[in-house]
């Protein structure tokens, strides 16, 4: 089992405490919390230890996990560097583009494993649509939220966007050519709705939009390929595929059949993916724990939480233009 040490005990924090605790792969050994009196709070509460010395508890473990406000997440990862600590980080990955890349250069020359934590990589309808995504041209994503104050004090494209944008960089492997975004700040003091749309050299297109005040919660994204159309709603956590196929020569009274211009017959088929239900963040730290016990590739490398985060830059900048 990895020693594992955690930082930053707020609302996300005490998730992956109590999911750290629970773990097979992880020993918690304990936690740090600048907040004195919501650390020993937490250790009263759930007899998770707490380190009141930030350094006596990295001198303890092997992981650490960062689960601070994004404005700490570089400081944190320094000092786990510098104790020669592989560590899993929340996302964003960081607050500019030049401290992420500054850490992808550290780890390298020390050889840390680092995972960053863009969770809807391990949701079940994604997980269960991956077989069925080939090259898609078009793509159509949205991610509503009601409003929330937490959170606020980042834009939305830092807060929610960035999950999408880390999707869509792993399926669309290739360079992104043009992008184009709006966004308006309705109840705080950065863009609450964005919407951005993104060109890629290959000819895929994606258009996302993003809100956190929305009357509704949605998190669905379409994707559409040669002979197929695939749904995942991320919130339900659901798949549909819908695909076409060469018509038998002989169909059936149920078989769906059209026929084109040209007087092509084709089948449409009707797929429902088997969604196995699953913990997404206990199973991110165990992917993250499994690339470092097995030394294999890590599933969402601080090279992938560095690209997101590039991208959602610029999307912000754009936005900032014009206004």
């Amino acid at each position: 089992m990895l020693k594992a040490g955690l930082v930053g005990a707020g609302h996300l924090g005490k998730i992956h405490l109590k999911l750290l605790n629970q773990s097979e792969k992880y020993e918690l050994v304990g936690f740090y919390d600048n907040d004195a009196e919501n650390g020993k709070k937490l250790e009263q509460e759930f007899g998770y230890k707490y380190f009141d010395n930030l350094n006596e508890l990295l001198s303890k473990i092997d992981v650490l996990d960062i689960v601070t406000p994004t404005l700490y997440h570089y400081d944190y990862a320094k000092k786990a560097i510098d104790k020669n600590l592989h560590f899993f980080i929340e996302k964003p990955v960081t607050h500019t583009l030049e401290q992420a890349e500054e850490l992808i250069q550290l780890c390298q020359e020390k050889g840390l494993k680092v995972q960053v934590g863009h969770v809807e990589r391990y949701n079940p309808a994604f997980i269960a649509t991956k077989p069925y995504l080939a090259n898609p041209k078009f793509i159509e994503i949205h991610r509503l939220a009601e409003f929330n104050p937490r959170g606020t004090d980042v834009s939305v494209v830092l807060d929610l966007m960035i999950h999408d944008l880390d999707i869509l960089l792993s399926i669309v492997k290739s360079p992104i050519k043009e992008i184009h975004a709006s966004g308006v700040a309705v109840v705080s003091k950065t863009p609450d709705i964005t919407n951005a749309r993104i060109e890629f050299t290959n000819g895929c297109v994606a258009n996302l939009t993003t809100s956190r005040i929305s009357m509704k919660a949605m998190r669905k994204s379409r994707f559409f390929q040669k002979d197929a159309y695939i749904s995942v709603d991320f919130l339900e956590k659901k798949a549909e595929v819908i695909r076409m196929q060469e018509a038998p020569e002989n169909p059936s009274d149920f078989d769906m059949i059209i026929e084109n211009a040209e007087g092509e017959k084709n089948q449409i088929i009707f797929e429902y993916p088997n969604i196995q239900a699953n913990n997404a963040i206990l199973d991110e730290l165990e992917s993250f724990a499994n690339s470092i016990t097995n030394n294999s590739p890590i599933e969402v490398s601080l090279n992938d939480g560095t690209e997101a985060l590039k991208v959602a830059l610029k999307i912000m900048e754009l936005i900032e233009k014009q206004s």
